[in-house]
């Protein structure tokens, strides 16, 4: 099946994707000019706020020393910044497919604005890890649907989880933005994302909200409920790509798959994890899909 959209984009819908094209022209900037690239970064400070690390707030936080936990900052960097690099990858080309077909021609415009950010975003965020990290970490695939649904749920479903990567994603970067105990440079990055992903995030929710409508004029209660399930999955599998076996083997922590385990199970986490999620989950409350 193909990815045509049947829908009927509102005045309203249009206006803001008018809107935000403004915007995107007039916040333009090169981003090959805009980063100034130290030759090092502070090696005895955090690159990642203490209270965004994945063992924050748990027994095993306890028992690292701040050594260590300046190295799982840098790390669990990586990992972050490596996990936006590929989830952009994929989302472009999810977007791609779309731009100038039928049934896209009010978004199609911002497409482009959008194409040419999240490039842009790439860039600087593998950019930083070849750098200081000298590596990315390797693509921990972010699959998206295949065809098999009706084209009107694939739509859904691929926009919905382009909006949860960027909304959990930016969970992190405004915080970092904020955060003046953290590295220049770290906060750079994170705060020339925030700014961008705020339009995207904004343009996402009004596009999903309109592709979710389409589908409840099209599906059965049992088949909304099924592709609800599909996304909860899909909102754990991002959270659990945070705990990342590979950060702690490079943070020299001894058998990381067990401390990876452990560090998931702690009571502590939960609670934190509502909150990195929160935003999504209520985005999908509102708009009836999350009860």
């Amino acid at each position: 099946m193909s990815a045509v959209s049947t829908i009927e984009w509102t005045e309203e819908f249009a206006r803001a994707v008018r809107r935000l094209i403004d915007v995107s022209v007039d916040d333009y900037y090169n981003p090959y000019r805009t980063f100034e690239w130290p030759e090092t970064i502070t090696p005895d400070g955090l690159w990642m706020s203490r209270e965004l690390l994945s063992v924050y707030g748990t027994a095993a936080e306890q028992e690292l020393s701040h050594e260590q936990l300046v190295e799982l900052s840098r790390w669990e960097s990586v990992n972050l910044y490596s996990l936006i690099a590929h989830g952009i990858r994929e989302l472009l080309i999810e977007v791609m497919r779309r731009i100038h077909t039928p049934g896209y021609e009010i978004p199609t415009p911002y497409f482009h604005h959008f194409i040419g950010e999240e490039n842009e975003h790439m860039w600087f965020f593998a950019e930083f890890c070849l750098r200081y990290a000298g590596r990315i970490y390797p693509d921990r695939r972010m699959v998206f649907p295949t065809d098999e649904r009706a084209p009107e749920m694939n739509n859904f479903i691929v926009f919905s989880q382009i909006l949860i990567f960027e909304q959990i994603g930016d969970y992190f970067n405004a915080h970092m933005a904020a955060d003046a105990k953290l590295p220049e440079t770290v906060r750079a990055v994170n705060r020339i994302h925030h700014r961008d992903e705020s339009r995207h995030i904004a343009f996402g929710g009004k596009l999903v909200k309109a592709l979710f409508e389409e589908v409840r004029r099209t599906h059965s209660a049992e088949e909304v409920e099924e592709v609800g399930q599909y996304l909860r999955g899909y909102i754990d599998l991002i959270i659990q790509m945070l705990y990342s076996r590979d950060a702690y083997q490079d943070a020299g922590i001894a058998n990381p798959t067990r401390f990876r385990a452990a560090v998931m199970a702690d009571p502590a986490r939960a609670a934190i994890n509502a909150r990195i999620i929160e935003r999504t989950n209520n985005f999908y409350r509102r708009i009836g899909l999350f009860h």
